[in-house]
């Protein structure tokens, strides 16, 4: 085949899989070979639609090999550049090209990225029990279907309504104490507490366990200053896996020059695809930051995770919702019936061209939209807190 391909048409189907709507687009060539992306910006998908449908009036007729010219375009042929929304158009149709670039060539995705590293990727699995005897439960049956590494669960990030920051670290410090006492010092345990707290009251969650009960706190707090996060790293000695809802490398930059966070928890449905992700990753690695990407999307986020996570060579686990301690639907086989597959505790990565995943376009296309908002939570004085 002629790798002389023009992009005939870019799809962009949002539709409702598991508990929440993906975002997938299909971007389509005049030789009959297509590609798959996805978009991270959950909750917001229709404001997605409108910036890819805006990028496919130029990107029609273009080469779709010239990924890397491509996503200087989207990004820089703008006034107002950037940006989540924009970001995430722009991811979904960056990991499309390359699904296009490698089923044209005959190989997988990771042969483009420098080739792979390792031959299994390893994951971290989550808790979906609240703290308590339960969640431990759930634990032990982590480890004894392989897993090293997995994060537990934070109190009362189930509620709708109500949340309290103070009650939830009491309840939750507590049994992280006791996680670790039956787990056992060798198993890598974190939390996420999904930026809702302050500094102080992640001092005060910290400081109410021993040191070493937790391997990793994921984003304690909000991530517009830097320099919060700056006077955190001086009060607790916990290392922090940031940056899922980063947008480009240049929201990476003071957390990765100024060696505030240890893990990084890159998205690259969010951050701009795998050209903004491989640059990325480059540059964690002369700061020995190492990398654990988030992949609480789909079956496309997956895969293409696992191909950039094969060809980095500072890489520690991809998140992983597919794990028996939660059932969210998110890999619904009828939608995607060729997609990665947990062996036990890792994802083997594929060999076939491109991604390696495929789609029933006709049942996604057929498949409805549904408006999810992610909870409003309130404290108990009437004050809104963060989701």
């Amino acid at each position: 085949m002629s790798p002389n391909l023009k992009i005939t048409a870019i799809k962009p189907y949002a539709v409702w899989v598991g508990i929440r709507n993906q975002l997938v687009v299909k971007v389509e060539t005049d030789q009959g070979v297509f590609g798959w992306g996805e978009s991270g910006l959950s909750g917001r998908e229709k404001a997605v639609v409108g910036a890819i449908e805006h990028y496919r009036e130029f990107l029609i007729g273009r080469d779709p090999f010239a990924i890397g010219a491509i996503w200087q375009e989207m990004y820089r042929s703008q006034y107002f550049e950037g940006g989540r929304v924009l970001q995430a158009a722009i991811s979904a149709i960056d990991i499309a090209l390359y699904d296009i670039k490698g089923k044209a060539l005959g190989v997988p995705v990771h042969e483009l990225l420098g080739g792979k590293q390792r031959n299994v990727i390893p994951t971290f699995a989550t808790t979906s029990a609240p703290p308590g005897p339960e969640m431990i439960e759930q634990a032990k049956m982590l480890i004894e279907k392989g897993w090293t590494a997995m994060r537990l669960s934070p109190a009362d990030h189930g509620n709708g309504q109500i949340y309290e920051p103070r009650e939830s670290i009491a309840k939750t410090a507590t049994w992280m104490v006791k996680a670790r006492e039956e787990l056992g010092s060798e198993v890598v345990l974190g939390i996420d507490y999904h930026h809702r707290l302050s500094i102080a009251e992640t001092v005060s969650f910290c400081q109410k366990m021993p040191s070493g009960t937790l391997d990793f706190l994921e984003e304690p707090i909000r991530d517009e200053t830097p320099e919060a996060y700056e006077s955190l790293r001086t009060m607790v000695d916990v290392p922090f896996a940031i940056g899922e809802e980063f947008a480009s490398k240049w929201q990476f930059l003071p957390y990765i020059e100024r060696g505030i966070h240890q893990f990084n928890r890159l998205d690259v449905c969010n951050v701009g695809g795998l050209t903004e992700s491989m640059k990325i990753a480059g540059w964690s690695e002369a700061h020995y930051v190492d990398l654990m990407p988030h992949n609480p999307l789909g079956p496309i986020c997956t895969a293409a995770t696992v191909h950039f996570a094969a060809s980095v060579a500072n890489f520690s686990w991809l998140e992983t919702r597919a794990s028996p301690a939660e059932s969210l639907g998110f890999d619904n086989s009828e939608f995607f019936p060729v997609q990665p597959r947990l062996e036990g505790a890792v994802y083997p990565v594929s060999d076939a061209p491109g991604l390696g995943i495929e789609v029933n376009e006709a049942l996604i296309a057929a498949q409805s939209f549904k408006f999810w908002e992610a909870p409003h939570l309130k404290r108990k004085d009437g004050s809104v807190t963060n989701w």
